[in-house]
């Protein structure tokens, strides 16, 4: 089974233009992922050029980029906003492509006061039954993550909770380009049990975000007033550290994944701390490793 990583802790300097992204290739080769997951606001989606040159600069060091980690928003009342998410997330599929990838991360959207749970489910699954038959075009397996909450957000997942994601699967028909990114750690911010999740889902799991998280100076409690105010990305309390080192049991992960015949791409998102970046990276690499050949999925 194949591992990547996603460059969380490194997307401000990304962002930023104080990191380039064959920098960020340099750090990935030197951990010993097969792949680096893309994430929308670094791609150079109107340049075909550069996203080729990206692939091979990728290849060059021994990684592939198999998945793009992508935040549509089709909860927004507004029928044309909501159109033109569709036509941004069709995008993204493109430049997946592109770049030589085969998944792309789709998700449900904001979780807004004003918006009911009916019509957020036929907005959101109206919006990723049209957007099937391009990702079958450019043979790219839409994912649909059990999210928290992006990091340019103002609310929470709409379908952040267990039984709202499972409502919206069912709505989608079965695809073979229609699958889940599975991230444990979402669960428990949910306030679900991240094992219970997927035994629900393992049969349709494609991809997996392999997170950890843990929480500082504040409780669950807390952490659902802030959620309550609004504002903008993560509430501070909230911390992604090392894969193996804070809540998820991934013995049991990995053991209902392999009962299942997962073989799909796993991908570290590790952590916001730069300076302490590829130490943290390599930690959750080795572990994740380790635990993968255990379970018999590496």
């Amino acid at each position: 089974m194949p591992l990547a990583a996603f460059p969380k802790c490194y997307l401000g300097r990304l962002i930023d233009g104080e990191m380039n992204l064959e920098e960020w290739f340099d750090v990935a080769s030197d951990i010993g992922v097969d792949g680096v997951e893309f994430y929308w606001g670094i791609t150079p989606d109107d340049d075909p050029a550069e996203l080729e040159y990206l692939r091979s600069a990728a290849a060059d060091r021994g990684l592939s980029i198999p998945m793009m980690c992508y935040s549509p928003d089709f909860t927004n009342p507004d029928p044309e906003t909501r159109r033109e998410e569709v036509e941004r997330e069709k995008r993204a599929i493109e430049s997946t492509a592109r770049l030589g990838g085969s998944y792309c991360r789709v998700l449900s959207g904001q979780r807004r006061p004003d918006v009911s749970r009916e019509e957020g489910l036929a907005w959101v699954s109206d919006c990723i039954e049209e957007l099937l038959p391009h990702a079958a075009a450019y043979e790219v397996t839409l994912v649909l993550e059990n999210h928290y909450k992006d990091d340019y957000w103002e609310h929470p997942e709409f379908a952040q909770q267990m039984d709202l994601f499972l409502d919206l699967l069912d709505r989608v028909d079965e695809s073979a380009w229609f699958g889940v990114n599975y991230d444990p750690s979402n669960a428990i911010i949910a306030g679900d049990d991240p094992l219970e999740l997927l035994e629900a889902v393992a049969d349709r799991v494609a991809t997996m975000h392999a997170s950890d998280r843990y929480l500082e100076g504040g409780t669950m409690e807390d952490l659902r007033e802030m959620e309550a105010e609004g504002g903008r990305g993560y509430a501070d309390i909230l911390q992604h550290g090392v894969v193996g080192e804070g809540m998820i049991d991934y013995d049991a992960v990995f053991s209902i994944l392999a009962d299942a015949g997962f073989d799909g791409w796993i991908s570290i998102e590790d952590g916001y701390d730069a300076e302490k970046g590829k130490d943290h990276l390599d930690r959750s690499a080795r572990f994740l490793r380790e635990k993968m050949a255990e379970h018999g999925l590496a």
